[in-house]
């Protein structure tokens, strides 16, 4: 196979996609697939979930190709990463030849051209539609001499693009063709631009978090569950982790670890019985502190929980973890006084160091035409034999941090919005503003248009613009560029994750540093320090964040950069503002 250069998988991953055209040795190519692609070992039902709120805006405008019902009836899904030795298999596109020397349009690049030369380059326009549709540009000849050359306009309009005949003069065709019926589906005219640009290809992916190790999930459920998993995250993540949320293990997660041991079932059953009845375990059925919950809530909620409680299980430390370590006493006094004020201040629960994030990027297709979400029809990438779906994944473990906001601040900003909470009674404690909050929260789904604004829409805002400052703000402490950490948001439970790009231009070890040394100073960092934006009043007037403020890159971002204010952490009834 041919070498044309190689990339990191991560830029493989969003750049690298079957029918994805892309710039190598100075010729344009278009990838056919990932060559011998190795399949992922994914929980399909968690996948199936996620892909399920993602194609939601294409669904409601009948644009997702049918993959909404495909997923609903159970068609299979497959998640498949690069075989880094087999690379990726592309061939070159479009076929259309331009002379290196002349600019003439040749009929092959085999031969050399009229003007002796053979170095051929590729005319950079394509034609696309909305339905998914690309097709190569058909540049018409002189019909006297049999001969055309490219005049290169000064912009990058494809309507500005001239062909002359380089014997007459004659123009011959200008621009690459006006209302060209899509020959895809017959519906409306092609669009033309440079191969590279979004409106010609942009992929749609999402970020999951996937236990690395397939028994971990087993482990969850054998536990409970979502169900129980909620319960652990209300209750404050008291508890290590769902399993041992009231001390002991229940008898299914009991029954589970034997199996997993070598124990034949006779006898795990048998000594499962023989601990339950010895009053060892846990029960199955703990007291639900959650009531009052729709279906649709209670789903997200407990889809939320499940991805903290699977994140975490391979590796979590607290602020008070570090109380108590051999530490000299300067940072033992800023472990026991100094992290705790911090995290008050800042109106924070805790912020935990995950040493070991299991995070997964899936690429599920692509859209051609641009605009947002369900603008343009969704091309979905379906399995080689056409009877389920191929997603192209990255699973890694990297660094992270869980940040998690007080409940009852958060509970208190609401009402200073002018908010209804009847349920909440500061004096109850954060177990109880949490259930309340879940009882009052509808969070917005992608697609939903933005009405006024109720008690879902302002936590996401809260919890959103909260993960950007944060992340602006460590990649100062860190001393990495920002682009190198990314956010996944459970704002369901007031809580974001920050992790580093597991390939990206990023250190590992470097939020451990800052956890274990500078979290304090970090987190004053971001209640105190400049919070005006270098272009107010213009950005104040407007959406109130901004790629001067609060913006950050797209691969960083899942939300596009929306649902961001900094008048929702320093406004006048602000978040940071707050007693």
């Amino acid at each position: 196979m041919t070498d044309l250069g190689t990339r990191s998988g991560s830029q493989i991953l969003r750049t690298f996609l079957p029918q994805q055209t892309a710039d190598l040795r100075r010729g344009i190519y278009r990838v056919v697939e990932w060559t011998s692609a190795q399949p992922l070992a994914v929980d399909p039902d968690v996948i199936r979930r996620r892909l399920l709120r993602e194609v939601r805006p294409w669904e409601q405008a009948g644009l997702d190709n049918g993959v909404a019902a495909d997923l609903r009836s159970g068609a299979r899904i497959e998640v498949v990463e690069l075989d880094e030795r087999r690379g990726v298999t592309v061939e070159r596109y479009p076929n259309v030849w331009v002379c290196d020397t002349c600019k003439r349009i040749g009929k092959r690049a085999d031969r050399a051209c009229k003007c002796g030369a053979q170095r051929w380059g590729q005319l950079h326009f394509v034609g696309f539609h909305s339905c998914g549709a690309v097709v190569e540009p058909f540049i018409r000849r002189c019909p006297a001499h049999d001969d055309v050359r490219l005049v290169a306009p000064r912009s990058a309009k494809a309507s500005d693009i001239r062909f002359v005949c380089p014997t007459c003069q004659q123009e011959v065709m200008r621009g690459l063709g006006f209302n060209r019926s899509c020959p895809g589906c017959g519906q409306g005219a092609i669009s033309w631009n440079v191969h590279k640009a979004r409106s010609v290809y942009a992929p749609r992916g999402a970020v999951l978090v996937n236990p690395p190790r397939p028994e971990r999930m087993r482990d969850l459920l054998a536990a409970g569950g979502a169900r129980k998993s909620l319960e652990w995250v209300v209750q404050g993540m008291t508890a290590r982790s769902p399993e041992t949320m009231q001390g002991r293990p229940t008898r299914d997660a009991f029954l589970a670890k034997l199996l997993r041991d070598g124990f034949g079932e006779a006898f795990a059953r048998q000594a499962a019985d023989l601990a339950q009845t010895g009053g060892e375990l846990a029960a199955d059925d703990a007291p639900e502190s959650v009531t009052g919950l729709d279906d649709a809530q209670r789903a997200e909620a407990e889809n939320e929980a499940l991805d903290i409680a699977t994140a975490l299980s391979e590796s979590r430390i607290t602020t008070g973890d570090l109380i108590g370590a051999p530490v000299d006493s300067v940072l033992a006094h800023r472990y026991a006084d100094d992290y705790p004020a911090a995290l008050r201040t800042a109106g924070l629960v805790d912020v935990e160091l995950v040493e070991r994030f299991p995070v997964l990027n899936i690429m599920y297709g692509y859209t051609r035409g641009g605009g947002e979400a369900g603008a343009t029809h969704l091309v979905p990438f379906r399995s080689r034999r056409g009877n389920g779906y191929r997603l192209h994944g990255d699973l890694a473990e990297t660094e992270a941090y869980f940040v998690r906001l007080d409940p009852v601040r958060v509970a208190m900003w609401l009402l200073q919005r002018g908010h209804q909470l009847p349920g909440f009674d500061a004096t109850a404690g954060p177990a109880a503003a949490r259930a309340e909050l879940l009882r009052a929260t509808r969070m917005p789904l992608p697609g939903d248009p933005r009405p006024q604004p109720t008690v879902g829409s302002d936590i996401f805002e809260l919890v959103h613009s909260t993960a950007h400052r944060f992340l602006r703000q460590t990649a100062v402490f860190a001393g990495i560029d920002r682009d190198a950490l990314s956010e996944y948001l459970v704002p369901t439970h007031l809580g974001f994750f920050m992790y580093a790009a597991a390939k990206g231009d990023f250190v590992l070890g470097g939020l451990q540093a800052v956890f274990e040394t500078d979290l304090d100073d970090l987190l004053t960092s971001v209640v105190r320090s400049e919070s005006r934006c270098p272009l107010d009043p213009g950005c104040s007037r407007g959406a109130g964040a901004c790629n001067a403020c609060l913006h950050v890159g797209e691969p960083s971002c899942r939300a596009f950069n929306m649902h961001l204010s900094r008048k929702a952490l320093f406004g006048e009834h602000g978040y940071f503002h707050l007693s």
